[in-house]
């Protein structure tokens, strides 16, 4: 702040609650020179405070902040601009290795000579572990109590290593297990809308507010858009760079307005909502765009609502999709039990910054436009593979019917059964298995969970029950919400159900949705039958959610309690009995669904400020499990070479002050030849980890029992396993493997011609053990999904150098850049197909020992076993002069440490 030279005079003082702040005046710096910017989209205008309030000469000038302003000639921009967030978000999942790095940092400072204490986040870091509870036990009273016993059981090195962070690290929070998904805490505690932060200015110590901003290490991050806070998800790697006090590179992106009128009609949930616009937005096509809401349609929008559509950013492929602040906005904060004093800072903040929405404002200037009409939107679900692809309720059956046919080639016995073991009751294709009201897209919002509860009830009161194969789970995303459906005597109507609590956490959605019981797993694979789940979730890729269940669909908390009473994908629930009553009478979904007025008058009774004070004023101390578990103190981590949890990654080792050269790649061989939609869930390990696989055989050698594997997920610290499972999903398709589905690859050298089939970790160890480098070839969309940093940290483990594709998610091809990975796409219009590979060709790719810059194409040559070499035309997707660096370093820590050691 003291270098700020304030180039467009915008620092001001504001005054509310009898304190000063200081702040960086849009108003103000609108008439010092940036004409024009108050008809910014909202979500920009926070992007240029923040360039405003960090200006510095270097890596933020004048020239950046004006930049913002001419945006508005072509609403578009190929300007690179560092924006720094105020506080980074984690999961246990994407946070534990994370630590893991900072730890690993302190020792290579150490080694180097430097101060350890130096690797230490400089903007608050806040991890929330919820990733790590698995639904094992369900449909039982101490389902709740036996998983969490589970959890720790499982996770107790975990643990231990997150305690020794929080009292190493500073500006470094851990809230426990069984609190709630971050997400879900992050928008009903952690997020401010406006942020404050004392900066010691000479003798004196001043107090900025500032529109609250973040990165999150995982991509659902955006759920806080609905709150009007602008962040999104990054790979841990940039995470950790951010926490470091680096700067996210990034170019002024385009921004979408999404236009919103009328009202949603009776019947019709903020689900169906959010699966209409996921639609709408991936057919436009978003990617790597600012999306933002506006329009007379947001003023018949709760912010629940509007947090749930800004959720699934990541699924209709934005960077972010904003909401602007409004009344709405400060009824929520006052709703939730935020302090008095910040609600009013909120809103003065925002009014004086020309950050309040009303009905009045004018529209802001976007790049481009679409709209929606709210009385359009029907019941919907989402699959049976891919958010995106909405069917409305009333065609949900047919739809599966045609999925049965041509996705999973199932036409000739569609209407076989199977009997389960031990019963009277068989399955058959379509039959749901499991069904899950979790995730926070849904779990956050009260309109549909007690729409769930209600639901429930009237199903109770008319006898139906739920049908005997059905996992059932309730995995809410907060506290708040088992006692707000305890309040409205709700939750034992669920209970009764099966709808049992089984944990606080992310569950379904990620794959921790347990074992199917024996017998109707058995009944699925020994019948071979395309099972289904629904899920109140924001992810359904095939093998994610279970990988015995082939067709998975999201759909609203009411939805998933409907289909657990049908038992069945086959029938179409608006005109079919969802059940028959005590009187054998069917029951239709009209009958059991609630009205609008039952839902608002229930959530006026149940859902009060209280409860958020009450469950958020202890957050960070955890139960009794957590403070019994041991940590040992210090500043550097003491390793346990024991351990198969938590050991010291590899990505320093050697590491000298000065980065070694970058060589061209010579030589490499395709490690695997991949298709179209590779998403990080089949490169990043997830799951559980099968006996036969590297990653079982690795953990059986060092003692570990099979039922003691856990999940990849929660092995994440360890390398070991992480890479033996790169890229081990069961349902990826390597190309060169001729259809069959799985981890393998062919392995050529000169002693195997016609090549050799084996598991990709072990061809990439045989490779790296013959001196020959290897690349990734894949289709569009690559890496599209969670942002999993093993979903790069695994290749460069497994020594890619180069990944070449038609295109790839703005994610992960960051991540590649921040391990060291070259991402390179095609010419336009060029595919693998117009190179006829297929796996037995090897591939020299010059340029990259020489000047590096911003898309630079090179003229590659593949090296084919029966015909002559061909020109390969590709450009390296490395954006921005950061990432230059970063690459040129060897990766984004590699290049942190280096500043670090010469500040």
């Amino acid at each position: 702040m003291t270098t700020n030279p304030d180039s467009f005079k915008s620092r001001k003082t504001l005054k509310t609650g009898g304190k000063n702040y200081a702040y960086f005046s849009l108003p103000a710096a609108e008439k010092n020179g940036l004409k024009g910017i108050s008809r910014l989209p909202y979500s920009m205008k926070v992007l240029l405070e923040n360039l405003l309030r960090h200006e510095n000469g270097q890596s933020v000038v004048a020239a950046d902040v004006k930049a913002v302003a001419a945006w508005l000639k072509n609403k578009k921009s190929d300007r690179e601009i560092a924006f720094r967030p105020a506080r980074v978000l984690m999961q246990d999942l994407t946070g534990v290795p994370a630590v893991v790095d900072l730890a690993a940092m302190r020792d290579a400072m150490k080694t180097l000579k430097g101060d350890p204490e130096k690797i230490n986040p400089l903007a608050e870091v806040d991890l929330v572990i919820d990733h790590s509870v698995m639904v094992d036990f369900f449909g039982q009273r101490d389902s709740f109590k036996k998983n969490v016993g589970m959890e720790y059981g499982r996770n107790g090195e975990r643990y231990s290593f997150l305690r020794w962070g929080q009292q190493a690290f500073a500006n470094f929070r851990v809230v426990p297990p069984g609190t709630g998904i971050c997400h879900q805490v992050n928008l009903e505690y952690l997020g401010q809308t406006v942020w404050t932060r004392k900066i010691k200015e000479g003798k004196k110590t001043i107090e900025y507010a500032f529109p609250d901003t973040l990165v999150g290490t995982d991509s659902h991050t955006t759920m806080i858009n609905g709150l009007s806070v602008l962040g999104w998800g990054v790979g841990g790697i940039e995470a950790e760079a951010a926490m470091l006090g680096q700067p996210i590179s990034m170019l002024i992106p385009e921004v979408i307005g999404f236009r919103v009128k009328g009202k949603l009609r009776e019947g019709v949930t903020a689900t169906d909502l959010v699966l209409t616009v996921t639609q709408m937005l991936r057919k436009k096509g978003v990617v790597g765009k600012f999306v933002e809401f506006y329009g007379p349609g947001l003023d018949e929008m709760t912010l629940e609502d509007r947090a749930t559509i800004a959720n699934m950013a990541p699924e209709y492929g934005a960077t972010c999709g904003f909401f602007p602040i409004d009344a709405e906005t400060i009824r929520y904060l006052k709703a939730t039990g935020r302090k008095p004093a910040r609600v009013a800072l909120v809103e003065k903040y925002a009014k004086a910054q020309g950050l309040f929405r009303t009905a009045k404002s004018p529209d802001p200037v976007f790049t481009d436009t679409l709209s929606l009409d709210l009385a359009s939107v029907e019941p919907s679900l989402a699959g049976p593979r891919r958010p995106q692809d909405r069917v409305s309720l009333a065609n949900a059956a047919s739809e599966f019917a045609t999925a049965l046919s041509e996705i999973f080639n199932k036409a000739d016995d569609a209407y076989r059964r199977v009997k389960i073991d031990g019963t009277e009751v068989s399955i058959g294709h379509g039959d749901v298995v499991i069904a899950a009201i979790t995730s926070c897209t849904n779990t956050s919002n009260p309109s549909v969970m007690i729409g769930a509860g209600l639901v429930a009830k009237k199903a109770v009161e008319r006898g139906l029950t739920t049908r005997p194969w059905v996992k059932t789970s309730l995995a809410p995303g907060s506290q708040v919400v088992t006692d707000y459906l305890a309040k409205s005597g709700l939750n034992k109507y669920l209970d009764k159900l099966g709808f049992e609590l089984v944990g606080y956490g992310c569950t379904t959605c990620i794959g921790n949705s347990g074992p199917l019981p024996d017998a109707i797993a058995k009944a699925v694979t020994d019948g071979d039958l395309v099972s289904a789940a629904v899920l109140s979730g924001n992810r359904n890729f095939e093998g994610r959610v279970h990988q015995q269940v082939r067709a998975n669909y999201l759909a609203s908390p009411m939805l998933v309690v409907a289909y657990a009473l049908a038992g069945s994908i086959n029938l179409n629930l608006t005109k079919e009995p969802v059940g028959y009553d005590r009187e054998n009478e069917p029951v239709y979904l009209k009958d059991i669904w609630p009205s609008p007025k039952e839902i608002a008058d229930t959530i006026r009774k149940a859902v009060t400020p209280a409860s958020f004070r009450k469950r958020y004023g202890n957050v960070f101390e955890g139960d009794a499990n957590w403070k019994k578990v041991k940590v040992r103190p210090g500043k550097t981590y003491q390793w346990d070479i024991g351990s198969t949890y938590v050991k010291h990654p590899p990505y320093f080792e050697g590491m000298q002050i000065e980065p070694k050269p970058i060589a061209d790649v010579k030589g490499a061989r395709i490690l695997a030849l991949f298709g179209d939609s590779i998403t990080t869930d089949h490169i990043s390990p997830a799951g559980s980890i099968k006996a036969s696989s590297p990653a079982g055989i690795y953990l059986e050698e060092h003692q570990v029992r099979q039922q003691d594997f856990n999940s990849y997920g929660s092995r994440r610290g360890n390398h070991e396993v992480m890479v033996r499972g790169t890229f081990a999903n069961i349902r990826i398709r390597n190309e060169m493997m001729s259809g069959k589905e799985g981890g393998n690859t062919i392995f050529y050298s000169a002693e195997y011609p016609s090549g050799l089939e084996m598991s990709i970790f072990d061809a990439a160890m045989a490779y790296e053990k013959a001196g020959v480098q290897t690349v990734i070839v894949g289709g569009k969309e690559y890496g599209t999904g969670s942002s999993r940093d093993w979903a790069a940290k695994g290749p460069k483990l497994l020594g890619v150098r180069a990944v070449i594709t038609e295109s790839f998610e703005r994610i992960h091809r960051s991540n590649l850049i921040g391990m060291g990975i070259a991402p390179f796409v095609f010419e336009a219009g060029k595919t693998r197909r117009d190179y006829v590979l297929t796996g037995r060709e090897s591939i020299d790719i010059p340029g990259l020992s020489g000047k590096l810059t911003p898309r630079m194409k090179v003229v590659a040559t593949i090296h084919y076993p029966d015909r002559p070499d061909t020109e390969l035309p590709l450009h390296l997707m490395i954006l921005t002069a950061d990432e230059i660096a970063y690459f040129e370093n060897g990766g984004i820590l590699p290049y942190v440490l280096r500043n670090l050691l010469a500040a």
